[in-house]
């Protein structure tokens, strides 16, 4: 079990412990790792039914005011003028090299009124970051204290509207403010459909205790959220993207629109639209290790030559899958999917072959 010294507490830690969960250290947080169900079948059962997520260690912060479509601009390579009232937009804080300092979810509630979601381990650095860009602009920046959950799962949509939630009615990557203080979206972490709830401290044991009420729902710790991710090949700040990483070897361009790179206000807009006319040096793959045995994160990787070609970034088994999964950065000419590379785990060379993305299909509510 990883230390939980000097580590913060997520608010509804006391219901974590009653439902006998195993703790530990993520992101300067003390969170549950698993329940009694284990990775495995918790893994498999938001497959199948409705998994519970305690993500109070995200950040949900509120973007406002008459430059606040100005500030965004600027700090994101995002045009948030042309967001639908609702509309969710995945996006990036870069640094002028172009580095990924943070990967967000950027939601419009209103003409000049913004939600964004941050990460617990940058949701400071963030924070600092957006205030140092509001300065002598007309904008307010606001972290919220907040309870903050994900419903994940095929029969989210069912638990919801069972429990008199709205929310019903979304498509996937929109949100709004159902009621004061709460903030609710379709969207996730998992590759299925979901929820992700913020609500504020008071109000939220009561909305937990009548989601787990539903037999179609169980808690989920953090290790089946990662397996779940790594799976649907979505990227981990701190490992799969980093202030060393680009959007453009990353593969995450699809996040940049046309308008935006030609508009080029954006920080970092210089070394990201180079990167792009130059094409990346290296590009993230999915990996899938031959036999039963993961790869895990921080595995070099070579050719059939013994020249190092790569690195892993994320890896595990991906119960879903049935195999072991992982993702990793390689040579740009080896990134297709079908070439063999060789993983080395204690010693020995694991083939590993480059996999398309992701490894199970995305399932989320289109329309």
């Amino acid at each position: 079990m990883a230390e939980t010294t000097n580590l913060k507490t997520l608010p509804l830690h006391a219901l974590h412990e009653a439902a006998k969960a195993r703790f530990g250290g993520f992101a300067g947080w003390n969170m549950p790792i698993t329940y009694p169900l284990g990775v495995m079948k918790e893994h498999l059962h938001t497959r199948a039914h409705a998994g519970l997520f305690d993500i109070s260690h995200m950040k949900l912060i509120v973007v406002s005011g008459k430059d606040a479509v100005e500030l965004l601009s600027k700090t994101c390579p995002l045009d948030p003028a042309v967001l639908g009232m609702r509309q969710s937009k995945y996006t990036f804080f870069l640094n002028e090299e172009g580095g990924i300092l943070d990967d967000l979810i950027v939601t419009r509630l209103g003409e000049d009124r913004f939600m964004v979601v941050a990460n617990a381990g940058n949701a400071d650095a963030d924070i600092a970051h957006l205030q140092e860009a509001a300065s002598g602009h007309d904008v307010k920046v606001e972290p919220l204290d907040r309870v903050f959950l994900a419903l994940q799962g095929p029969e989210a949509e069912a638990v919801i509207t069972a429990a008199g939630l709205p929310g019903a009615d979304l498509a996937f990557m929109t949100g709004f403010e159902p009621k004061p203080g709460w903030f609710m979206s379709r969207s996730g972490y998992t590759g299925e459909d979901g929820f992700e709830i913020g609500l504020p401290v008071e109000e939220a044991e009561v909305l937990v205790e009548k989601l787990l009420a539903d037999e179609r729902v169980e808690w989920i710790g953090l290790a089946a959220r990662d397996s779940l991710r790594l799976e649907a090949g979505l990227c981990l700040h701190g490992q799969d993207i980093t202030p060393e990483t680009d959007p453009v070897s990353a593969g995450l361009t699809w996040a940049i629109t046309k308008a935006v790179r030609e508009k080029a206000a954006f920080t970092g807009a210089s070394a990201v639209l180079a990167a792009i006319a130059k094409g990346p040096a290296a590009k993230r793959v999915g990996l899938k290790p031959e036999g039963r045995q993961p790869v895990r994160a921080g595995a070099e990787l070579f050719d059939a030559e013994g020249r190092q070609v790569g690195t892993v970034t994320s890896g595990g088994f991906g119960p879903s899958a049935g195999f072991p999964v992982a993702m990793g950065y390689v040579e740009a000419g080896l990134a297709t999917p079908g070439t063999r590379l060789f993983a080395e785990v204690r010693g020995n060379k694991v083939p590993v072959d480059v996999a398309a993305l992701p490894f199970t299909p995305h399932r989320y509510r289109k329309g």
